[in-house]
């Protein structure tokens, strides 16, 4: 997760709500000389995050990506340009990452993601191996005329927990774009989005966290016009035979990812950020660097298990 570090000055005050969104802690800031006005744009905002939890959310039967899953292996069905959209990015950011990011993980039976503290063993290779076999983005059949979506298999199941708070950080920067807010940070459980500066001219600074020790940092960036995310084992992760497990797990094969500790991403798109932290994780540290040094405006900052930090080429740290 990432923290940011603000300073305060005369003049234009940082404005800030938290609350509950997507089952995960938003906070949006703003730097406004107005309190009322700070509060209806902040508020405009969570309501645009909202609007798009109701659109991507499995947890609602009505929901657009619900009929998807509902209708796998049965009949196509007409979504919003929006919804379509963002299942075509997804698709794409598949083929780009070899599968390693995959909306389709859904389709994987909940028991194999178990990774709580009562777990005391992995699964077995043979039963993750086949219960992932319906993980495959290539069974995502696309309409563009229709804006139809079919999964193509019996029992697929499309989710967006990879994306969708990256995407809801970005619309919500939009809509306080619109309102002309010039500066500030939509905070989406450590997916970060900045723009602008702090009240006294300086750019953002925000701090990576360090993966052995809950709220201490390791290094500090000062950025602007950035978006900025996280996959890590330090959050929820199971200890077996002494071995740390994340609950990251890898679509191929069903197990979880091991060898690394996070993956820090930066990129101008906040919904890009989001999807690329846990593909290179699941790539690995090399895969992973290769991809991300090959592509524009996007960057990467790694730390293995035996706490060696790599990064992409354009990473300078302070």
């Amino acid at each position: 997760m990432l923290t940011v570090k603000d300073k305060n000055v005369a003049l234009q005050k940082i404005f800030s709500k938290s609350l509950k969104l997507m089952g995960n802690r938003f906070q949006v800031s703003v730097v406004a000389d107005n309190e009322d006005q700070a509060m209806e744009c902040i508020d405009a905002a969570v309501h645009e995050i909202q609007r798009i939890e109701k659109l991507l959310t499995t947890f609602n039967e009505e929901s657009e990506t619900a009929l998807i899953n509902k209708n796998a292996g049965i009949a196509p069905v007409q979504v919003s340009r929006e919804t379509f959209d963002i299942i075509e990015r997804s698709v794409r950011i598949s083929k780009i990452t070899q599968g390693a990011f995959d909306i389709t993980y859904g389709s994987v039976d909940k028991r194999l993601w178990n990774f709580d503290t009562a777990m005391k063993s992995l699964p077995d290779k043979d039963v993750a191996k086949k219960m992932v076999r319906l993980v495959n983005y290539r069974n995502i059949i696309l309409d563009h005329t229709n804006t139809t979506v079919f999964l193509k298999e019996k029992g697929m199941r499309i989710g967006f927990g990879g994306i969708g708070k990256g995407y809801a950080a970005e619309k919500a920067k939009q809509v306080l774009l619109a309102m002309g807010i010039e500066s500030g940070i939509v905070n989406a459980s450590g997916d970060l989005s900045v723009w602008g500066y702090q009240p006294n001219g300086d750019a953002w600074t925000i701090g990576i966290v360090n993966p052995n020790m809950a709220g201490e940092i390791f290094s500090y960036m000062n950025v602007t016009n950035m978006a900025i995310a996280t996959s890590g084992n330090y959050e929820k992760f199971v200890l077996i035979g002494g071995k740390k497990y994340s609950h990251t797990i890898n679509p191929r094969t069903g197990l979880p990812v091991t060898g690394i500790k996070s993956v820090t991403i930066l990129s101008t798109n906040a919904e890009i950020a989001d999807a690329m932290a846990t593909p290179v994780m699941i790539m690995g540290i090399h895969a992973g660097l290769d991809m991300i040094n090959q592509m524009k405006d996007i960057e990467a900052i790694i730390i293995d298990d035996d706490d060696i930090i790599y990064k992409s080429s354009n990473i300078h740290f302070t």
